[in-house]
């Protein structure tokens, strides 16, 4: 079994920054991908950024160059370090752990980036 605990979320103004970690636990295979996704009200929870353990990223078109993952494999933690926020970036912010065909989720973590 896996445990994902994310951190970091809180109110912060527009233009402001961020830093969000996600912390595993348990049995975690080698190679494995890790994600951020985020979920407003009324809307589907969709990808923000993703890391393989080899450290290939992507990131969804509306955070580029602005937000930027990386990932401590020593210390099996993921980083989002989100800048420039907008309004629309306000969401529950969730960290996904994938092992083959199987996911992890941890239980979100609230950002709100007020105008």
């Amino acid at each position: 079994q896996v445990q994902l605990v994310e951190s970091g979320g809180a109110l912060v103004q527009a233009g402001g920054s961020l830093r969000l970690s996600c912390a595993a636990s348990g049995s975690i295979c080698m190679i494995n991908s890790m994600g951020w996704y985020r979920q407003a009200p009324g809307k589907r929870r969709e990808l923000v950024a993703a890391i393989t353990s080899g450290g290939t990223t992507n990131y969804a078109d509306s955070v580029k160059d602005r937000f930027t993952i990386a990932r401590d494999n020593a210390k099996n933690t993921m980083y989002l370090q989100m800048s420039i926020l907008k309004p629309e970036d306000t969401a529950v912010y969730y960290c996904k752990l994938s092992c083959g065909w199987i996911d992890y989720w941890g239980q979100g973590t609230q950002v709100t980036v007020s105008a």
